[in-house]
């Protein structure tokens, strides 16, 4: 009963802040995309002028961890007369990783389309910007949407990574909850089923997501 009668009271905190939570790591996902689609397309540029600094963003973004990125962004970059809110550098920290991610994905789905169906749409004299968004973007989205999706899940429990710059998410809701209860453990093992039923969200939507445009290709 005590331990019903502590979740009942950590419960409005707590999911409030997954509420948070999910917002957070659907911003993330949209910043993630804008800027992973256009360093995918300049991965695969003719001119290493362009491949270059695509490369070393990437490089950079995923050689480095996740939570020395945010302090640099947050705490880091006010000395060089930039600030963000906590909101902002949160979400920006978690585009920015995410698009490294999100460009590798779809440049390879992008890869993974043979040579063939580039010179036949050629051949009917589609241009190279027609070709990649009718002919070789749908296909590749089939290849892309598994690994895009793992890199949502990986959002949504990168999102406790925030909270070391005061911004309010689950992780955070937890502590507050900690601080006024003393019991960690429930509260830490009630915290990670909350990301546990998110992932299980997002892995379906994931599994119906396949299916559809598994569908859509076999129909053509």
């Amino acid at each position: 009963m005590e331990l019903i009668a502590l979740l009942e009271d950590a419960a409005p905190v707590m999911l409030q802040g997954a509420g948070y939570t999910l917002l957070f790591a659907l911003a993330a996902m949209a910043g993630g995309l804008a800027i992973g689609f256009p360093v995918a397309l300049l991965r695969l540029a003719p001119w290493a002028l362009l491949r270059w600094p695509a490369a070393l963003y990437v490089s950079v973004m995923r050689g480095t961890p996740l939570l020395v990125q945010i302090f640099v962004i947050y705490y880091g970059l006010p000395s060089v007369g930039i600030e963000f809110s906590p909101v902002t550098a949160g979400v920006l920290a978690l585009s920015l990783n995410a698009g490294a991610y999100l460009s590798e994905s779809v440049r390879g789905a992008i890869a993974s389309i043979g040579q063939g169906q580039w010179r036949a749409s050629f051949s009917l004299g589609l241009g190279y910007g027609q070709t990649l968004v009718y002919i070789v973007l749908p296909q590749a989205l089939r290849v892309a949407v598994p690994s895009m999706s793992n890199t949502l899940i990986s959002l949504i429990k990168d999102t406790s990574l925030v909270s070391v710059i005061a911004l309010t998410e689950l992780m955070l809701a937890t502590k507050e909850a900690i601080a006024t209860s003393f019991r960690p453990l429930p509260l830490y093992l009630a915290a990670a089923a909350i990301y546990w039923v998110l992932s299980l969200f997002f892995e379906g939507l994931q599994r119906r997501a396949e299916r559809r445009l598994n569908r859509a290709h076999a129909a053509r």
